[in-house]
């Protein structure tokens, strides 16, 4: 049985938090969000080989915080039941939603074998992680499809 959390999980959620407050993590967030919607592995890779520019930066930014965050969890630092509430990682669950169906190529072409893997391994350690990679993989395909039928309205 996992163990209860404590006020110092609690703590350390908040302080996680607080760093994604940060101007220009705010960004990357909204970025990540609102505008990139890689369809495959070369969209992914046309960012991540612009090294120097603003979306390379905050392409870079957000998977590492949420990896790094993952780590906390996957090393027992930090509460995973209370780790996964929607109200602290549902980003992170659209983060990996977005590349999940090309991870294993984006690794490859990286040459990055553990490319997110502390995400991949919280996303998929527990039942409640896959049940919400698949959620928000549905809501993923829905959003695409509607951005489709109103870019399609508009030409």
């Amino acid at each position: 049985m996992p163990k209860k959390p404590t006020f110092t999980d609690a703590e350390l959620i908040l302080k996680l938090y607080d760093l994604r407050r940060e101007a220009e993590i705010r960004k990357a967030r909204d970025w990540w969000a609102a505008e990139f919607w890689p369809e495959n592995a070369d969209d992914f890779m046309k960012i991540a080989m612009a090294m120097g520019t603003k979306e390379n930066n905050w392409l870079r930014q957000v998977g590492g915080y949420w990896d790094m965050t993952a780590s906390l969890v996957v090393h027992g630092v930090l509460n995973e039941a209370l780790f996964l509430e929607p109200a602290f990682s549902s980003e992170m669950f659209l983060v990996f939603a977005k590349i999940h169906p090309f991870l294993k190529e984006l690794r490859e072409k990286l040459q990055s074998p553990h490319m997110l893997a502390n995400i991949e391994k919280v996303v998929k350690n527990t039942k409640t992680g896959r049940d919400r990679l698949k959620f928000m993989q549905e809501r993923l395909a829905l959003g695409r499809k509607m951005m489709k039928e109103a870019a399609a309205k508009a030409g």
